[in-house]
């Protein structure tokens, strides 16, 4: 079972995030300027899974992997609570011997199999993909 804990710093509206392997994130509404918006963690989440996915795959299949970028953008409804409707995730990589089907087929495997954030989002959020290789 996955734990975390937030724990609230007096005085404002920032927060600190602890995943169960004891590592933080510091959080925060955007006029504390200090840490991430909740919101937009969600889309680190997305962003992050599928990058770990992506690596592992492209690793096993013995591709040598240069670069890794990933940017995700999602569009929020305009009321609360603002559920995101459509996250989009754009890949920029590079490596010598990487090919469309490699990265097409990494991409497929983390999005339909691996990627527990995007399964988990999927139900409300239309996730959508592109990539382009250096």
């Amino acid at each position: 079972m996955a734990n975390a804990k937030i724990i609230w710093q007096p005085g404002g509206r920032t927060f600190i995030g602890t995943d169960s392997t004891n590592h933080s994130v510091v959080l925060s509404t955007p006029d504390e300027g200090v840490g991430m918006k909740p919101s937009e963690l969600l889309l680190v989440a997305v962003g992050s899974c599928t990058a770990v996915d992506v690596v592992n795959i492209l690793e096993k299949k013995r591709y040598q992997l240069n670069r890794l970028e990933i940017q995700v953008s999602g569009e929020q409804d305009a009321d609360p609570p603002w559920t995101y409707r459509k996250i989009h995730i754009h890949y920029i990589l590079q490596g010598a011997e990487l090919t469309d089907k490699a990265v097409e087929q990494a991409i497929q495997l983390s999005e339909e199999k691996y990627c527990s954030v995007s399964a988990t989002v999927r139900a409300t959020a239309k996730i959508s993909t592109s990539y382009e290789l250096l």
